[in-house]
């Protein structure tokens, strides 16, 4: 298998959206209805929403293709923490937040996922950044495990609203040296 990975552009709108409705239910805990996993696509992972990710200078978007064929995407946003309880427990500055890491169940256990955050954490790095944070449920065990061996420690927890219902998220830092 052949994996790439390549910084999105413009044209990549509709295909990042097709992904995000692929992918973001695995993300979500058990019990998270269709219509939250539907509105929340609707709402956050829009074509038209990309498209403004990707005009946003303070966002880098990564597609990997395994084989020619899209099978995940990254977003950093290289921005302080929005959230209070980030800000508090994420400990280096700057840091760039691993803001979307998603990618097509097919694509599990293939390696790609390796090389798609080896190369995040180097677009984080050149972009000055001491650390790399990001949420995660804490009921998504493979998740969980998968950060852990990319060197990411748990450093505190958050809330994510999803469907109407505020879900617990571990809070995960790395350090980049």
């Amino acid at each position: 298998m052949t994996v790439t990975v390549r910084i999105a552009g413009p044209d990549d709108a509709a295909l990042l959206h097709r992904l995000a409705a692929a992918t973001f239910a695995l993300a979500c805990p058990p019990g998270t209805t269709d219509e939250a996993v539907a509105d929340f696509v609707a709402t956050n992972l829009s074509e038209a929403k990309f498209a403004g990710y990707l005009a946003d200078p303070a966002r880098d978007l990564l597609i990997v293709d395994a084989d020619g064929v899209a099978t995940g995407y990254t977003m950093l946003v290289a921005e302080e923490p929005y959230d209070a309880d980030v800000a508090q427990v994420v400990t280096l500055r700057p840091t760039v937040e691993l803001s979307k890491f998603y990618m097509l169940a097919t694509a599990h256990g293939t390696g790609a996922s390796a090389v798609l955050m080896q190369h995040s954490v180097d677009v984080a790095r050149a972009r000055g950044a001491a650390s790399v944070w990001l949420g995660v449920n804490q009921l998504n065990a493979r998740a969980n495990r998968f950060y852990e061996k990319n060197g990411f420690e748990r450093v505190g927890t958050k809330q994510f609203l999803v469907g109407g219902k505020l879900e617990d998220d571990f809070v995960r830092e790395r350090t980049l040296q």
